[in-house]
């Protein structure tokens, strides 16, 4: 069947000839289906809202040939000239792993051949100078709890929205104030003040969500409810944390192999450096590289996940009222095109994220270091310069989200996606509804929650087992960090889909208001009740 005027938003130099599937902004129908007839809803304008002093420019029309059922996501969301974008990324992200687990195959068969040396449990090493079996033992806890807090918290946001997003706040400030408490009674005064000044900060942050928490909750319901009708939105979830936490377990097992395949020790006992090759120099360069690379490749996981689940979400928007329904294989459709000609795409801005997270780990690492000496001032600068690395890395995520549902939906490459996204955005006034949406701080602060309980856990064990190598404790710093990066990483793989559905939402919204207003009219209208500005942002 021949469609017409299928619209798209352009804005400034934005996907000239990228088809939009739904309704053109006079409100006609684009050919693929019979408006839906329904009662709309009497609406009154709430007090205070004002007329926009000018209409967004109408879109070029887009023709386009679509059958009435039975068409695939490519069909539904077609390339014209399929190619694999920013394919030196992709390149570069394959050496970058090949490299990992060369290193990781070396060092491991080190570890292996002395594992006698390292100890075969918690308390049995002959090695009393760096990271051995002991803190592999330790990692395995890290995984499981971090594995098991990251469902349970995934399930709370599937059947528990708004008492979610309550607990997400509380359970924050009080895990803040108790590990603040904690430190100090423990005479760790540096990190104890941190950790106070967080749970304030944390405190400040949840008295200016509560007023925006309806808006939120009924935006993750939205989401939910997709989720449970379309698509394999959970298994992806399942699929992608399983394989998170898979990958962590062979970054532990990698980083404490380093430590006893490296590891200098003045009186000559590593037996991995018999024949020389040892060097604290070698050991830290080594697990900076391991580090990035770890990071890296669960970006693109993550990333991976969200352009995949952000296909299913842009099919649910645009074609779940068609005649023929949603496209067939929306899923495996989002997630192939995710995998071949955006892979390089996905690599690029997975990169961006890595190196600023690298950024935060040293910080991290540093202030913990700080703090166990007793430097105040040097931990509570740490602490602050994290801060603001974290503001970084939070920016950059926000803005690689959103392009990457650009990415999803239309195969462009990863720079021209973000410059047009964001144009859009913020013309259409999106990038005022994104800020008022608590999901993005949400999400983080559960992900920081369970990271945290990691890294409490890791000094809780370090404390009970007191093993050898860190009676000064100058491995407490490095291994409570490592905790928590695994702990962030694996919570944050499983809560991406919860995320993806409210940002493709947003984005499909700005792209083609009147498919919102038309196709899912419930939704609109609960929109404006709880968030009145919404006629501004999205006018049509």
């Amino acid at each position: 069947m021949s469609g017409q005027a299928a619209s798209y938003y352009t804005g400034e130099g934005f996907g000239q000839g990228q088809p939009q599937p739904g309704y053109n902004y006079n409100g006609q129908n684009n050919g693929k289906y019979q408006q839906p007839q329904y009662q709309q809803p009497e609406y009154q304008q709430p007090a205070g809202y004002q007329q926009p002093a000018a209409e967004p420019k109408p879109p070029p029309p887009y023709q386009q040939n679509m059958p009435q059922s039975g068409y695939s996501f490519d069909e539904a969301f077609k390339v014209e000239k399929p190619k694999w974008n920013d394919l030196w990324a992709g390149i570069l992200l394959i050496a970058v792993f090949l490299g990992y687990a060369a290193v990781s195959g070396l060092t491991i068969h080190k570890y292996a051949t002395n594992k006698g040396f390292s100890g075969g449990g918690i308390y049995d090493a002959t090695n009393d100078f760096s990271l051995n079996t002991n803190t592999l033992v330790l990692f395995i806890f890290v995984l499981v709890v971090a594995l098991v807090l990251s469902w349970l918290y995934f399930m709370g946001a599937r059947y528990f929205t708004k008492t979610f997003i309550w607990a997400t706040g509380i359970l924050n400030i009080v895990f803040a104030l108790a590990t603040g408490i904690y430190y100090i009674a423990r005479k760790q005064y540096g990190g104890g003040i941190v950790f106070l000044l967080f749970g304030v900060f944390a405190i400040i942050c949840f008295i200016s969500w509560i007023p925006r928490i309806p808006f939120t909750a009924f935006m993750l319901q939205t989401a939910m409810d997709v989720a449970r009708g379309y698509g394999h939105i959970f298994l992806v979830s399942a699929l992608g944390g399983i394989v998170t936490v898979a990958f962590s377990a062979w970054f532990s097992v990698t980083l404490v192999s380093i430590y006893v395949a490296y590891e200098p020790d003045s009186s000559g006992t590593n037996p991995s450096c018999a024949n020389g090759g040892c060097s604290r120099a070698k050991v830290i360069g080594l697990v900076v590289y391991v580090t990035f690379a770890m990071y890296w490749f669960s970006e693109w996981i993550k990333n991976t996940v969200h352009t995949t689940i952000a296909g299913v979400y842009g099919s649910w928007y645009f074609w779940s009222k068609s005649a023929g329904g949603m496209p067939k294989g929306s899923t495996r459709g989002a997630f192939r095109r995710a995998t071949t000609y955006s892979f390089g795409s996905i690599s690029l801005g997975s990169l961006i994220i890595a190196f600023i997270q690298m950024l935060r780990q040293a910080c991290s690492i540093a202030q913990r270091h700080e703090a166990a000496q007793g430097n105040l001032i040097g931990s509570i600068a740490m602490w602050v310069l994290g801060c603001f690395i974290s503001l970084l890395d939070w920016l950059v995520t926000l803005f690689n989200r959103y392009a990457f549902c650009h990415i999803a939906l239309y195969g462009k490459a990863y720079i021209p996606a973000a410059k047009d996204t964001w144009t859009m955005m913020r013309d259409r006034g999106i990038d005022a509804l994104v800020q008022d949406c608590l999901m993005g701080p949400v999400l983080t602060m559960g992900s920081t929650f369970v990271a945290y309980v990691c890294a409490l856990l890791a000094y809780l064990y370090l404390q009970f087992t007191k093993p050898a190598y860190n009676n000064d404790g100058n491995f407490t710093a490095v291994i409570m960090a490592f905790a928590f990066l695994i702990g962030l990483q694996i919570c944050q793989v499983f809560m991406t889909p919860i995320g993806s559905g409210v940002e493709t939402i947003f984005v499909a919204m700005g792209w083609d208001p009147q498919v919102m207003i038309n196709d899912h009219p419930g939704i609109y209208y609960k929109l404006v009740e709880l968030y009145p500005q919404v006629q501004q942002a999205v006018h049509a």
